[in-house]
C-alpha cells in the first residue's frame, strides 16, 4: 500500500517533467507510441481520457500524456472536460475564470480560453466556470465546432473527463474523440466495474484505443529502465 501511495504522489508532481528518466516517464512515452501506432491509416488527433470510477489517476495520465506528445515536438492541447471536478488549472497552475464552458456557452471565443504552459508546445484549455448543465453543454454543437477549430492548430488534443460509472458526461465525450483511453487503477477497482465502463463505451461507438494500468508495480526483476534510460 504505502508503495502505491508512493506512486501516486509522484506521478501528481507532472513526472514526465520533474524526472523525465525515470521508469514512469519511460511508461508515459510507451503509451505515446502505443497511441501513434493505434490507427496507422487513420486520422487520431483527439484523444479522451477516462476513468470508471473517481480517484483512479485520469487526470494525472492526461497531463503526463499531454506533456510527452509536447516533448516529442507536437503541438498539444490539453482541455478540461471535466465540468464538475475540474483539476487542470491546479496541475499546471493557471487561471480558471475562462474556459471550456464559457465557449461552449458561447461566452467567449475558442483563443480566448486557451493558456500557455511552462512547457514548450502545450497549451491547456480549462473547464471555466462549473455550469449547472456539464452534459447539455457536452452534448451541443458548440463542442463539435471547438473540436474542428482547435484541430487547425494543434497536433494533439487530449480531453480529460469525468468517470463513467458517475455521470454521461464522458459517454458523449467519447463518441465525439478520434480514440479513448480507460485508466484503471490497478488493485482497486474491481474486474466487474472496468467491463461495465468498457460496456458503456461500446454503446456509445467510443473507439477504445486500450486500458491504462494505473499504479501497476512491477515485479523486481523487470525494472530495466530503471538504470537504462535516454535523453529525447
Amino acid at each position: 500500500m504505502k508503495k502505491k501511495l508512493k506512486l501516486a504522489k509522484m506521478a501528481r508532481k507532472l513526472v514526465t517533467v520533474s524526472d523525465s528518466k525515470s521508469i514512469i516517464s519511460e511508461q508515459f512515452r510507451t503509451i505515446r507510441t502505443n497511441i501513434a501506432f493505434s490507427m496507422p491509416d487513420q486520422e487520431l488527433k483527439t484523444v479522451l481520457v477516462t476513468s470508471s470510477t473517481p480517484g483512479e489517476g485520469k487526470s494525472t495520465i492526461a497531463a503526463n500524456l499531454g506533456v510527452v506528445f509536447a516533448q516529442e515536438g507536437k503541438r498539444v492541447l490539453i482541455i478540461d472536460g471535466d465540468l464538475r471536478k475540474p483539476t487542470l488549472h491546479q496541475t499546471f497552475k493557471t487561471f480558471n475564470k475562462l474556459g471550456l464552458s464559457n465557449v461552449l456557452a458561447k461566452k467567449a471565443a475558442f483563443y480566448e480560453a486557451i493558456q500557455e504552459t511552462s512547457i514548450e508546445g502545450l497549451n491547456v484549455m480549462t473547464s471555466g466556470p462549473i455550469p449547472p448543465n456539464p452534459a447539455e453543454l457536452l452534448s451541443s454543437k458548440a463542442l463539435d465546432i471547438l473540436i474542428q477549430d482547435v484541430k487547425k492548430d494543434y497536433e494533439m488534443i487530449i480531453f480529460d473527463a469525468p468517470p463513467l460509472l458517475v455521470v454521461s458526461d464522458a459517454q458523449i465525450l467519447s463518441n465525439k474523440c478520434d480514440g479513448t483511453l480507460l485508466i484503471a487503477n490497478t488493485g482497486v477497482v474491481e474486474k466487474e466495474v472496468v467491463v461495465k465502463a468498457t460496456a458503456i463505451l461500446a454503446t456509445s461507438q467510443a473507439n477504445v484505443l486500450g486500458v491504462v494500468l494505473n499504479n501497476y508495480v512491477f515485479p523486481s526483476h523487470k525494472h530495466y529502465y530503471d538504470y537504462y534510460s535516454y535523453d529525447e
